[in-house]
């Protein structure tokens, strides 16, 4: 009796695997990060705080120590960029084995995800994973990589609960799986909302393919009375971003920034009377959140998670079309509409993103789970 008490008091360790995460918690480590990183970093953040749970990080090389503890989260360097395939697997391995966690937690189609699933199998331990947009069950992933397509799928079968971001991603993951999923939103921190003068319309993201770059540069060229305003970090392995910075460029009412980092991008957002994302497919944006997080309206070329922006009224969605994007921004910005639609935004985002509340519902199912 006295051992299962004790059995019970300990906490449950979940360790993270995002290898390019470390800029978010170091700033110094300057690098490209994305949504999912994002997603997952606050997760592990809010649940350190936690007694109950004990996290760690599984991060890539950035010249830190192999082992350091930031906001609670022990990080753990794994993966080396500079290295192969191979060389890194075998380092993933022996980061998972010293994390030595009861759950390990993914995001995103890579090769890391099998892997992470034949380790969690082999030793025990459980998996889940979080899809990231679209692509992973639409077919797109698999035409891309055949076999290691395949080799994802069965990894989601095998994970012991995937969640998506929204009932239409859950719905299409269900289908192309054949087993439940969860829903859970992505999470922010929410402070109190601070005004400022606003005056531009923003994009911010990778400058990956998916995210369609040029279709805003061709907006700011069709928009030429209103101030544009691009933050565009370079993709990994993006041969042509030099061509997309010259076409920036010379947009007269365009500034283009290549870079900001994550604990600097707020003041743009608050800046702004518009966001603008041009994305084939995503699951649900982290810069709706925090667009919505600064009252700021959006406008969405193709995403729109479960209709939230019609629904909730929070911008405009084209459906693709990109025909609508300048008629569609020129209405949002007469009067004041583009006020109403980021205060709504704002509203949505305290209702269903807070991360405060996003972590129970993780806490929730990771003690069922154990």
């Amino acid at each position: 009796m006295a051992t299962k008490m004790a059995a019970e008091r300990l906490p449950i360790k979940i360790c993270f695997i995002a290898p390019k995460a470390y800029p978010l918690f170091n700033p110094q480590a300057n690098d490209v990060v994305g949504g999912a990183e994002v997603d997952l970093y606050f997760l592990a953040a809010e649940l350190a705080k936690d007694r109950d749970f004990a996290i760690s990080f599984i991060t890539g090389e950035y010249g830190q120590q192999q082992t350091e503890t930031i906001e609670a989260v022990t990080i753990i360097k794994g993966i080396d960029f500079s290295r192969g395939a191979a060389a890194n697997a075998v380092r993933i391995w022996r980061a998972m084995k010293q994390a030595d966690a009861r759950i390990y937690m993914l995001k995103t189609a890579s090769p890391g995800v099998p892997l992470a699933a034949l380790f969690c199998r082999l030793n025990n331990k459980i998996f889940v994973y979080r899809t990231a947009s679209t692509v992973e069950y639409d077919g797109t992933y698999h035409r891309q990589h055949f076999f290691l397509g395949r080799a994802f799928d069965r990894a989601l079968r095998q994970a012991r609960v995937v969640f998506a971001q929204n009932a239409s991603d859950k719905a299409g993951l269900e289908r192309a799986i054949g087993r439940g999923v969860v829903v859970i939103p992505n999470g922010h921190c929410l402070g109190p909302l601070q005004q400022y003068r606003r005056e531009t319309v923003l994009w911010a993201g990778r400058s990956d393919k998916l995210k369609q770059p040029e279709v805003f540069v061709e907006l700011a060229r069709n928009v030429p009375d209103r101030q544009f305003v691009m933050i565009c970090q370079q993709a990994t392995g993006d041969k042509n971003y030099g061509s997309l910075v010259a076409r920036a460029k010379a947009v007269g009412n365009l500034k283009f920034v290549e870079y900001v980092p994550f604990r600097e991008i707020d003041a743009y957002f608050q800046q702004a009377k518009v966001f603008v994302n041009t994305s084939r497919a995503e699951g649900f944006p982290n810069t709706f959140i925090q667009a919505g997080k600064w009252a700021t309206a959006i406008l969405s070329l193709n995403v729109n998670p479960d209709g939230f922006l019609d629904k909730h009224n929070c911008g405009i969605c084209c459906s693709g079309d990109r025909q609508r994007l300048a008629d569609a921004l020129r209405s949002m910005l007469e009067g004041s509409k583009y006020l109403e639609l980021g205060g709504n935004a704002r509203s949505y985002v305290e209702k269903n993103h807070d991360i405060t509340r996003i972590a129970e519902r993780y806490k929730d199912v990771f003690r069922r789970l154990v």
